[in-house]
C-alpha cells in the first residue's frame, strides 16, 4: 500500500486524551488546527493527567488512519499499584483494516459520485490479516504466553469502518478497563469494540499448553449494507511445541446485536462516582444515514442516483477550508464570520417516529453547514443520542474529542424521558469517550464541560464522519487562566 503522497498534509489526533486548555494539540484537520505542509513539522505539547488505561493516536485526515495510528499507554504514578492484579502485560493487540490499494484512493473514489467506498479486503491484527487469508500464515502475529499466568492484554480498535467482536480460543476474558477508566471486573468470551473504543482484560492462560487463535470480526448491524466478512486471526502460544493447529473460538454472528447488548450494559464504572444531578444542557441528538440530492446533469453513485449522506439533528457537517474552526474562534468574532455559526440546534428540527420501518422520504435529505454548539464553562451537559432508520439504521460509534462522559443508559426504540429516566446508572455508570448508539435505538451520556475550546463529536466510522456525522462543541472560557483556552504555539500550521 503506497501512502507516500499522501504526506503532503496530515495531522495526528491522541484519541481520547483530555487535552485540558491545549486544544491545540487535539488533531482533527480544519477544527483545531490547519494540515501540517509539505516538508513541514508540528510538535503536539499535552499533559496527561487523571487518566489511566490503553488510548491511542492516529491521523485524523480524510482516511489516513487506515495506517498511521499506535497504542498510547498510561501507566500508574508509581507508586500507585493497579487496581487489580496479574504477572505481566503483553504487547498492545491492535485490531485494524486493510485495502488491497491505497484507501486515500477509495475514498477519493467514492467521494467524487457520493457512492460508497469499497469495503476492507482484511482485518488485521498488528498489522496481519492471520492464517484465514491467502499468503499471510507465515507472518500471523504469535503472543508467547507461559502457562498459569495471568496477562493484561490491551485491545484497541483502530479500523476505520468495523466494528467488531474478538474472542480467544478457549479462554475466559476478565474485562477491567475501556478508554482509560477502570471498570469492575466482569467475565466474558467475546468482548465487543466498535473503531476508537479500547478495552484491557485479564486473562489466565489456564488451558492445557498448545496454541490457541485470538480471531475478531465485523459485528454488521446495518441490514443490506456491505462490508468486510472476513475474519483475522493471531495466536496465543503456550510454546509446548507441535504442529496442530490453533484452538478457534466460536464468533457471534455478524448480525448478533443482542451479544453486543449483553457486554454494554455489562459495564459498571469501578467506583460510585459523584454524578452532578442538575443538568444545564438537555440535549437531544439524532444521528443517522440520509442521501443528498444529485446536482442537475450529474450521474451519481448513491441509490438512484443519489449521494450519501449524514448528519446530526439533520445537520450534515461540513469542515472549513481556510482557517480552523479553534483558529476562527480564538481570534474573535470577525475571524469566525463565514468559517463557522453557532445555531446547531439542541433538538431534531422536525420530529417523527425515529426508528420507523418506513420514515417519509422528505427526511431523508441534511442539511450541510459547519454548525457549533456553545456551551458555557462548568455547565452539566446531558446527551441523548438518538439513532434514526432513515435509508439504514445502524449501530454508531459516537466519539467526543476534549472529553470522557459518563453513559447513564441505552435502550432501543425512540427514547422516552417518562419512562427511560428510570432506567439511568447514576451510581457506577462506565466512563468512556465513544460509545456505540444501538441500532435503531438511544444512549445516554452526561459530561461537564470544564475544558475549553472546540470540540469534535463525531461517528468514528468514518466513512460516515466524511458524509458529515459530527458536530462540534465551543465551551467558552470561565474565570481566570485556568479556565481559559491556552495561546496557540507558535508553529501551529498554517492554511
Amino acid at each position: 500500500m503506497a501512502i507516500a503522497d499522501q504526506w503532503r498534509q496530515w495531522m495526528a489526533c491522541r484519541h481520547g486524551v483530555r487535552q485540558m486548555r491545549t486544544g491545540w494539540s487535539d488533531g482533527p484537520e480544519f477544527v483545531t488546527q490547519c494540515p501540517i505542509r509539505p516538508g513541514g513539522s508540528y510538535t503536539y505539547r499535552f499533559t496527561v493527567a487523571g487518566q489511566e488505561g490503553t488510548l491511542w493516536w492516529h491521523a485524523h485526515s480524510s482516511w489516513l488512519r487506515a495506517t498511521v495510528y499506535g497504542a498510547l499507554i498510561i501507566r500508574p504514578r508509581d507508586p500507585v499499584p493497579y487496581p487489580f492484579d496479574f504477572h505481566g502485560e503483553l504487547a498492545p493487540i491492535m485490531l485494524g483494516e486493510w485495502w488491497d490499494m491505497n484507501p486515500i484512493d477509495v475514498i477519493r473514489t467514492a467521494t467524487r459520485t457520493g457512492a460508497a467506498p469499497n469495503v476492507s479486503d482484511a482485518i488485521t491484527v498488528n498489522g496481519q490479516p492471520g492464517d484465514l487469508y491467502s499468503c499471510s500464515s507465515q507472518d500471523t502475529t504469535v503472543f508467547p504466553v507461559k502457562s498459569g499466568e495471568t496477562n493484561l492484554l490491551r485491545f484497541i480498535n483502530a479500523a476505520l469502518n468495523t466494528e467488531l467482536f474478538v474472542s480467544l480460543a478457549g479462554h475466559t476474558m476478565t474485562v477491567v478497563g475501556a478508554d482509560a477508566s477502570y471498570l469492575k471486573p466482569y467475565n466474558t468470551t467475546v468482548i465487543v469494540l466498535g473503531p476508537g473504543q479500547t478495552t484491557d482484560v485479564l486473562v489466565t492462560f489456564d488451558q492445557p499448553p498448545g496454541r490457541y487463535y485470538l480471531a475478531a470480526r465485523a459485528y454488521a448491524s446495518a441490514q443490506g449494507v456491505p462490508f468486510d466478512n472476513t475474519t483475522t486471526t493471531a495466536i496465543f502460544d503456550y510454546g509446548a511445541g507441535g504442529t496442530a493447529s490453533p484452538a478457534m473460538p466460536t464468533l457471534p454472528a455478524y448480525n448478533d446485536t443482542a451479544t453486543v447488548t449483553t457486554f454494554t450494559t455489562s459495564l459498571r464504572n469501578l467506583h460510585s462516582v459523584g454524578l452532578p444531578s442538575a443538568v444545564d444542557e438537555d440535549l437531544f441528538f439524532t444521528v443517522g444515514v440520509g442521501l443528498f440530492n444529485c446536482s442537475s446533469g450529474q450521474n451519481c453513485g448513491g441509490p438512484n442516483n443519489t449521494r450519501f449522506a449524514a448528519s446530526i439533528n439533520n445537520a450534515s457537517f461540513v469542515l472549513p477550508s481556510t482557517v480552523s474552526i479553534l483558529q476562527a474562534h480564538y481570534q474573535g468574532d470577525a475571524a469566525a464570520t463565514g468559517v463557522f455559526t453557532t445555531d446547531f440546534p439542541a433538538n431534531p428540527p422536525v420530529q417523527f417516529d425515529y426508528t420507523a420501518q418506513n420514515v417519509s422520504r422528505a427526511l431523508w435529505q441534511p442539511v450541510p453547514g459547519t454548525k457549533v454548539y456553545k456551551l458555557k464553562y462548568g455547565s452539566v451537559v446531558q446527551i441523548v443520542l438518538q439513532g434514526t432508520n432513515i435509508f439504514a439504521g445502524e449501530n454508531h460509534p459516537i466519539h467526543t474529542h476534549g472529553y470522557d462522559f459518563f453513559i447513564l443508559a441505552e435502550g432501543f426504540g425512540n427514547f422516552d424521558a417518562a419512562t427511560d429516566t428510570a432506567k439511568f446508572n447514576l451510581d457506577d455508570p462506565p466512563m468512556r469517550n465513544t460509545v456505540g448508539v444501538p441500532l435503531n435505538g438511544w444512549a445516554v451520556i452526561r459530561f461537564v464541560a470544564d475544558n475549553p475550546g472546540v470540540w469534535l463529536m463525531h461517528c468514528h466510522l468514518d466513512v460516515h464522519i466524511t458524509w458529515g456525522l459530527a458536530m462540534a462543541f465551543l465551551v467558552e472560557d470561565g474565570v481566570g487562566e485556568l479556565q481559559s483556552l491556552g495561546a496557540p504555539p507558535p508553529d501551529l500550521p498554517i492554511c
